[in-house]
């Protein structure tokens, strides 16, 4: 998979001129939905098979500050897939900083259904289950 890369925007700093700790949850958002879109299950996908998939818990550490302008690529990679919730990981790397890892974090996903029952993943959504493994397998 291609990682996803981004601009650190001007309106995402702070006032001591780094980005806002908050934005790089933000970005794990846009990198996992450029994930899924790179492996044909863009989110709206999932909607249209009725789904919505919450996030349960997300975290980031820290390791050295992005400034504005500042080039990053984000690695995405799946940590845990269950049979109802799955984890993924993501690399956060300053390219404008010789490519330093900057951050890291991970984001834990369900799917429900539109009614609130959750779902399945490797019954209800063997295809998207499948494809997930694969990465898996890709990575090691």
């Amino acid at each position: 998979m291609k990682p996803y890369t981004r601009k650190a925007k001007y309106y995402e700093t702070d006032q001591m001129g780094i980005i806002h700790h908050s934005n790089y949850i933000r970005w794990m958002e846009e990198a996992r939905i450029d994930l899924l879109d790179q492996i044909g299950f863009p989110y709206r996908r999932f909607e249209e098979m009725g789904y919505i998939s919450p996030v349960l818990h997300a975290e980031c550490e820290y390791k050295k500050s992005i400034k504005f302008d500042d080039e990053v690529k984000i690695i995405v990679s799946l940590q845990e897939l269950g049979r109802v919730k799955f984890t993924l990981r993501y690399d956060i790397y300053n390219l404008s900083e010789d490519g330093v890892l900057s951050a890291y974090g991970t984001t834990t996903h369900c799917f429900l259904k539109k009614d609130g029952r959750p779902v399945l993943i490797d019954r209800e959504m063997k295809e998207f289950s499948d494809v997930m493994k694969g990465l898996s397998e890709q990575a090691e």
